[in-house]
């Protein structure tokens, strides 16, 4: 009867027993088959859920580099700023849990109110506009209340929205310090310029991203920019840094040295600026080459514009008119004229040309002096500007030998100094040329050039006949260049053109103080539907000192209104202001006798 009884007890221990061991078996099989799973077949979602928790990228900004003058003087700077942006997903989130709260204090079904949407979300309004934060933060701004809160909550589900670009520090700690949900400050770098307007064509400006779109930002851009560092690294849950995954170090961008020298670059700016608003022209350029080297020391145009402030930046005033407008040059290329008759051997420097009657006929088109001056000089030719002695000296000389040295000065391709926008001009050597064509051409109708260009002509007459391109970048050592004309022959003509300062010259009223000065006027009618217009350009290029020159400068001043218009008299003031000021500056001894002073509380200013 006993060994009946201890069966059942027996039986029940054994299924007890198979029953944990079943359910610790599917446990164990469980976890074998989820770690399986979790690293052979799907490894990538874990990985990735393991690197948000701890895998940080620091970035390691660098900034733009500089751009300096000759003299290391900063022309263009990167100055820190920061920027505001929002994360409106955080704001709604933030203001909701906020609400919710508020209500739980209240004694409300806290439940209840986040599943009724609409009286939820009247409150979270209500909330955020008794939030006088907000308010801070768009008079802080600048910004219309209404623009913020459009921006911060018309979509919630936008994860970022700048709310202004390139603030200033100040403002910045002043945000910080309100501590509003979901706005975030970002550290930027704003482009500065220190020199405004006076070298706002030469460098250009860069966009609010800091990318360059126009001048020497846009020329260098890939220069100026460098690269970002990366450091990729895990940290642990108290957030300090176990194993460094990823290193890249950062690349420094290179700082630009220019050629241009800020003294000469504002004088010349303030030259040009006074003669368009005192003959009340359309525009004006000015370029200031080193005949030495190529180097361009100046480069400026009026109108002009803050780069620091684009408002009024039209575009209009930001063209760099000094290598993009094109303009037919008019008697400042007489001396080419006079130079292709010395080089081809068919006039001597003390030879006369017979001018008489003072007029011609060439192809049925006349050519003309405004009198007759019957022989002249070379010089003399230069002197009064004669239309008739650079035709007869062109008549001397092949057709295509005189339009090949058109070509070989320059005209026709860029000036070398590789600017974004520059001009080629409009010269087309390889075609028939008339005989009125040809003499037109000889006194400066029947191609156009940029300013740039005729700076490069004129630095090729300051170095003896040496033709080099024009460089904006700073040079250790003078390139070498082409010899085009014999140096006798250049010297030369520099000397006859001496002669316009005479007191019966074209630019008898223009004096260079302390220099002797080689220089040409030129006057042209622009082109129009038909021929040619009313309006004018007033050119003045020349050289100094005459007895070595050292600058080459050319002044050119567009449409200037009034009965003023000749070269000699709006842009050869320009020209003497500038050229004897950069030489001073520069330190070139005076080659001149009379040098003016003005007198000081010591007598020695």
């Amino acid at each position: 009867m006993r060994s009946r009884g201890k069966k059942p007890v027996n039986s029940l221990i054994t299924w007890r027993f198979m029953l944990v061991c079943s359910v610790v078996l599917l446990v164990f099989v469980t976890l074998v088959s989820r770690a399986a799973y979790l690293q052979v077949i799907e490894p990538d979602k874990a990985r990735s859920e393991s690197n948000k928790r701890t895998v940080r990228v620091e970035k390691l900004h660098v900034q733009r580099g500089m751009i300096f003058d000759r003299h290391g003087k900063e022309l263009a700077v990167s100055v820190p700023v920061v920027s505001v942006y929002a994360d409106p997903k955080a704001l709604h989130k933030s203001l909701r849990t906020k609400v919710l709260r508020q209500a739980r204090k209240n004694g409300e079904d806290e439940k209840a109110l986040a599943e009724n949407t609409a009286l939820l979300e009247q409150r979270i309004s209500e909330y955020y506009k008794n939030d006088l934060r907000w308010r801070e933060l768009a008079d802080v701004l600048r910004i219309e209340p209404n623009k913020i809160n459009s921006r911060l909550r018309d979509d919630a589900s936008r994860r970022f929205v700048y709310l202004k670009r390139q603030v200033t520090p100040a403002v910045a700690n002043y945000i910080g310090d309100l501590r509003l949900p979901g706005i975030h400050l970002l550290d930027e770098s704003k482009r500065y310029y220190p020199a405004g307007e006076v070298t706002a064509h030469v460098l250009g400006f860069t966009n609010i991203d800091g990318k360059g779109i126009e001048g020497i930002e846009k020329l260098y851009e890939s220069a100026l920019t460098g690269v970002e560092g990366r450091r990729t690294i895990r940290k642990d849950a108290q957030g300090r840094e176990v194993e460094v995954l990823d290193e890249r170090e950062r690349i420094e961008p290179e700082n630009i040295q220019l050629s241009i020298d800020q003294r000469i670059q504002a004088i010349a700016y303030k030259a040009v600026k006074s003669a368009v608003l005192t003959y009340k022209a359309t525009s004006g350029s000015a370029m200031v080459v080193d005949v030495k080297t190529g180097e361009v020391l100046a480069m400026v145009n009026s109108p002009s514009f803050n780069p620091n402030n684009l408002n009024d930046a039209a575009p209009h005033k930001r063209r760099n008119r000094a290598i993009t407008d094109l303009f037919e040059p008019g008697s400042t290329v007489k001396p080419l004229a006079i130079l292709a008759g010395l080089d081809y051997g068919t006039i001597q420097p003390d030879d006369k040309i017979d001018t008489y009657p003072g007029w011609m006929r060439l192809g049925g088109s006349l050519v003309s002096d405004s009198r007759n001056h019957g022989e002249m000089t070379l010089r003399e030719i230069l002197k009064y500007s004669s239309n008739m002695g650079v035709t007869k000296i062109s008549q001397t000389v092949p057709k295509d030998y005189f339009v090949g040295l058109f070509q070989k000065v320059g005209f026709g391709t860029d000036s070398g100094t590789g600017m974004v926008g520059e001009s080629s001009g409009l010269f087309y050597p390889n075609r028939r040329w008339s005989d009125h064509e040809i003499a037109a051409l000889s006194f400066g109708y029947n191609l156009a050039v940029s300013t740039a260009q005729m700076a490069r002509f004129y630095a090729m007459l300051g170095a003896g006949g040496v033709n080099r391109p024009l460089t904006i970048l700073k040079q250790d050592s003078a390139p070498e260049g082409e010899r085009i004309f014999q140096q006798q022959d250049v010297e030369a003509v520099v000397h006859m053109m001496e002669s316009v300062f005479e007191d019966d010259g074209t630019a008898r009223r223009i004096k260079v103080d302390g220099y002797r000065a080689a220089g040409k006027t030129g006057t042209s009618k622009k082109a129009a539907v038909g021929g040619y217009g009313d309006e004018y350009v007033g050119y003045f290029a020349g050289l100094a000192p005459a007895s070595n020159p050292r600058l080459a400068v050319v002044v050119l001043i567009n449409e200037p209104g009034g009965d003023v218009y000749y070269g000699g008299a709006t842009a050869g003031p320009a020209f003497a202001e500038i050229i004897s000021n950069s030489l001073r500056i520069l330190n070139v001894a005076p080659d001149k006798g009379s040098v003016a002073y003005v007198k000081g509380i010591d007598d020695d200013a």
